[in-house]
């Protein structure tokens, strides 16, 4: 059941690379890697980054399949029972950090996650998802990415996109600050629907839907004239992409504590980033707009 998934992963991420080259003008290092069997995880995948680009100052496109012995705590916070059961995991998972302030970074996953569970019969389950973080807010964008988010889901039910926009809006949010990270997205997790076909249906419907999302909003924000002080925001909202992934994502938290390639966990990280004491920003500022009118969740697919 695990090899169609995988060879629409590798299609999918060979897609996005060519796209992603193509707008920056720069080629993805390609670094594939393989872990033995016999240690604590094995498998393969391959790993892309873009450092330094025209249009991308960090940009990250992973694939990776692997296996382990046993699921760690971030996969089982929900199946407690499933502590410690061996575990296949396969997905693509990508973020874009922008060199321009006004191109929004963006993270995208798809993933399949297969247990064995001693005694009992095998489960399999899908999650992913895609969200926006602006440095600076704009309705049109905000808008064209969620419309293009339900529509894709919409495809396939339509009780999907409400129902995944706000569990994205949940999660993506930052419990120590109070603050969305972003203007979210869709995100599922644990997802079996209907069975296998379904999840994967859905799968295939996030991915597929990730180009058209947000290639229109790079090409219309890329050419923005921008200078220090907009640079400044966008390290001190980088900050927050980095408290968020450190200390509530379970992606990383689960590539960390399953012993993988932290290279290629840690590519999610921006190339540069900015802490200031008790920072507030200037009143009606283009700063505080997206503080007050962007983050708050909004029904950005009705117009906001």
């Amino acid at each position: 059941m695990s090899s169609p998934v995988r060879a629409y992963l590798l299609d999918l991420q060979s897609r996005i690379l060519a796209a992603l080259e193509q707008a920056d003008g720069q080629p993805f290092r390609r670094d594939a890697w393989t872990r033995p069997p016999g240690g604590r995880l094995e498998g393969d995948g391959l790993s892309s980054v873009l450092e330094g680009g025209a249009l991308f100052e960090r940009a990250g496109c992973n694939f990776s399949s692997v296996q382990g012995s046993g699921l760690p705590p971030s996969a089982t916070q929900a199946r407690p029972e499933l502590a410690g059961a061996p575990f296949t995991a396969m997905g693509v998972s990508l973020v874009l950090h922008p060199r321009n302030p006004y191109v929004p970074t963006v993270h995208l996953n798809v993933r399949l996650l297969n247990v064995q569970p001693p005694g009992k019969p095998a489960l399999s389950w899908f999650g992913g998802g895609m969200d926006l973080t602006p440095y600076y807010g704009f309705d049109e964008d905000a808008v064209h990415f969620h419309r293009s988010c339900k529509r894709a889901l919409d495809a396939l039910d339509p009780d999907y996109y409400p129902r995944f926009k706000a569990w994205c809006d949940d999660y993506f949010f930052l419990k120590h600050r109070g603050e969305a990270r972003g203007i979210g997205g869709i995100f599922f997790d644990d997802f079996q629907g209907a069975g296998f076909d379904s999840g994967f249906a859905l799968m295939r419907a996030t991915g597929d839907a990730f180009l058209d999302a947000y290639l229109p909003i790079v090409q219309r924000r890329r050419d923005m004239a921008y200078g220090e002080r907009e640079r400044r925001f966008q390290a001190l909202r980088r900050g927050r992409y980095v408290e968020f992934n450190l200390v509530w994502d379970r992606g990383t938290l689960f590539g960390l504590q399953s012993g993988g390639r932290t290279e290629s966990i840690l590519m999610s990280m921006p190339p540069e980033v900015r802490w200031s004491y008790d920072w507030h920003p200037e009143p009606d500022s283009p700063e505080a707009r997206l503080l007050e009118r962007f983050l708050p969740p909004r029904d950005w697919a009705a117009g906001g």
